[in-house]
């Protein structure tokens, strides 16, 4: 039974009771009106009886902070994510919490948020926001994280019983396809960056470029993070983007190189000289070095250096499971969909070497058919017994190989046969013919002259080889030794 106390209390308000839904006596402060706090005791009472009868719903645990000032309860949030919002109960990066504080803030402007009660019914002016910042033309994960950011908010709301229910359940995900893609630095890019960056930058652009450290991991190593007796750096769980504690290696050479820079230094002392804007030094050491920032394959930045670590981990053989550690990731699709890139060069080579059994044997032939002005190469017997192959070699020399050659028929000057036999004696001797050789591609005039089966003999060459025999001893040395002198034959 609802009722008041006779007689104020000290603020001169009455304190009324009512029995809940539950059979329990509550007690509450009314007003200054014993009357009016009587009416109110017996109309709290009423709606519990509506509720244990089954006339009305059960009320929402929510519904007592439904007036609470969402200021208040983001301030709450900031001072629970600050403590322990993080993963593994660390609190959240510096970054992080910024980010946080200005994307909430944009939402309680944004769709006018004064109370918690303010969510309920809030998803669709929330698509139209996001909408809106969509066709601003900001990019897809960039509207996505300002959509996560609130619906982080709601989510620890829901724990904690500000709301009933997550209003942003029903919220679909934006395409976070990147506009923009980062490639990978070739050789020769990285190498014009190092000579024409300024010394002090070299060994931050080389240490990147080595460890694939992302530009606050970099800022935040310490003398003591380095060890030269493992060869790399320890890395501390508080300033890793996965907070995780690990050690990444790295290239004896660039151990050293940093080993020299911090002799005498304290332990506490910064390692490396990161600057509060990295990405400006790169794009004027990218315009020094004469590197254009934008290209077909994408752009260069800072983080792009991260890119052409990983790419080139994933180049020299390392496994899935060894990218996977050394880029730090917690998926290996992320790190060879993502950050792993396929150079042209490298898919030329590679597409070069599975061909080559294949189609190997035919080249030379192709090569020839298809050469504009081809030099020749010369094949000369010089005695009764050898015949030497000469031909370009490493350094423009001139190498010889001996090879048996079968008759010819001198009808259609056609060699029948050539076999490498490595230096096995001639079947038949007085034989001169021509092969071709392309000087634009020696790498292909190496791999090819082995598989040249026909050839011809040019007219004076024919002349020769029909007066060899009646030629004196004499004259034959003489036109060897001019063979010889001509060929550069050593």
């Amino acid at each position: 039974m609802a009722g008041v106390r006779k007689t104020p209390s000290g603020s001169g308000k009455y304190q009324g009771w009512f029995t809940d839904r539950t059979g329990k006596r509550k007690f509450f402060t009314g007003t200054h009106n014993r009357k009016e706090t009587k009416r109110v005791a017996q109309r709290a009472e009423d709606n519990h009886v509506q509720v244990r009868l089954g006339y009305r719903p059960l009320p929402r645990q929510a519904d007592k902070f439904r007036n609470r000032p969402f200021e208040k309860v983001c301030q709450e949030y900031f001072r629970w994510g600050e403590a322990q919002g993080g993963r593994n109960g660390r609190p959240w990066a510096k970054v992080h919490a910024g980010g946080r504080r200005f994307q909430l803030a944009w939402w309680s402007k944004e769709l006018e948020l004064e109370i918690m009660g303010d969510f309920e019914g809030v998803l669709r002016r929330v698509e139209s926001a996001l909408q809106g910042l969509q066709h601003a033309g900001k990019s897809g994960r960039t509207v996505q994280n300002y959509a996560e950011a609130l619906r982080a908010f709601c989510c620890w709301c829901l724990d904690r019983g500000y709301l009933d229910a997550n209003p942003l359940a029903k919220l679909r995900t934006f395409d976070t396809t990147p506009q923009m893609r980062r490639r990978a630095m070739t050789d020769a890019e990285i190498h014009a960056l190092l000579e024409s960056c300024p010394p002090e930058r070299r060994l931050l652009y080389e240490t990147a470029l080595c460890s694939g450290l992302r530009v606050n991991e970099l800022r935040n190593l310490r003398v003591r993070d380095l060890d030269a007796d493992q060869g790399g750096f320890h890395l501390r769980a508080e300033w890793t983007k996965n907070r995780q504690s690990g050690f990444q290696p790295l290239h004896p050479t660039l151990v050293r190189d940093l080993t020299e820079l911090i002799r005498g230094a304290e332990p506490t002392a910064s390692l490396l000289h990161v600057r509060s804007h990295p990405v400006r030094d790169l794009d004027s050491d990218l315009a020094a070095a004469g590197i254009p920032k934008w290209t077909t394959r994408g752009k260069l930045d800072f983080h792009a250096l991260r890119t052409a670590y990983i790419s080139r981990v994933v180049e020299s053989g390392a496994s899935v499971k060894e990218a996977q550690t050394l880029a730090r990731h917690s998926t290996a699709e992320l790190t060879l969909n993502t950050y792993a890139r396929a150079r042209s060069e490298r898919l030329a080579q590679v597409a070069e070497e599975a061909g080559e059994p294949i189609v190997g044997e035919k080249c030379a032939m192709r090569v020839h058919r298809e050469a504009v002005g081809a030099e020749g190469l010369r094949i000369i017997s010089f005695d009764d017994n050898e015949l030497r192959e000469t031909g370009l070699g490493r350094g423009d020399r001139i190498r010889t190989r001996s090879r048996p050659l079968q008759e010819y028929d001198n009808n259609t000057t056609k060699a029948t046969q050539v076999h490498d036999t490595g230096g096995l004696p001639l079947r038949d001797a007085g034989q001169v013919t021509t092969l071709p050789v392309h000087s634009a591609d020696k790498s292909v005039q190496k791999k090819c002259a082995r598989s040249v089966h026909t050839t011809s003999l040019p007219p004076d060459l024919q002349t020769l080889i029909g007066v060899w025999s009646e030629l004196s001893e004499e004259v034959r040395k003489q036109i060897k030794a001019l063979v010889r002198g001509e060929s550069g034959t050593q």
